[in-house]
């Protein structure tokens, strides 16, 4: 079964910019999509994408509410391991990096943040 959409969160934020205006984007994109009728099946983080959901991120709450509306929300093992954060997560289900690759190619679209 192909999911309609899937996000990727490569930063911890959105854009190339200031970390704290990324991070604010991040957060407005977040709320508007939860604000959406049409939500991603899936969204995958990697690289510094997986600090966005581990204790003390400024969206972690909004990811909550996503996953709550069943967002399937994956988290690369790899990278989380490299950057220290495996006992940190607050969010979403942690995955190998064959997911990563996995979770794209079953989406109907791919957006990269």
């Amino acid at each position: 079964m192909h999911e309609p959409t899937v996000l990727l969160f490569t930063r911890f934020g959105m854009g190339e910019a200031l970390p704290e205006l990324q991070q604010d984007l991040a957060g407005k994109y977040l709320s508007l999509l939860m604000d959406s009728d049409e939500l991603p099946g899936r969204i995958l983080f990697y690289t510094e994408g997986v600090k966005l959901a581990c204790q003390g991120s400024p969206v972690s709450d909004r990811l909550r509410a996503l996953e709550a509306r069943s967002v399937e929300l994956m988290l690369c093992q790899t990278c989380l391991d490299y950057f220290g954060l495996r006992e940190r997560v607050a969010v979403g289900i942690v995955g190998g990096m064959p997911d990563i690759p996995e979770g794209m190619q079953s989406a109907n679209k791919v957006i990269g943040l």
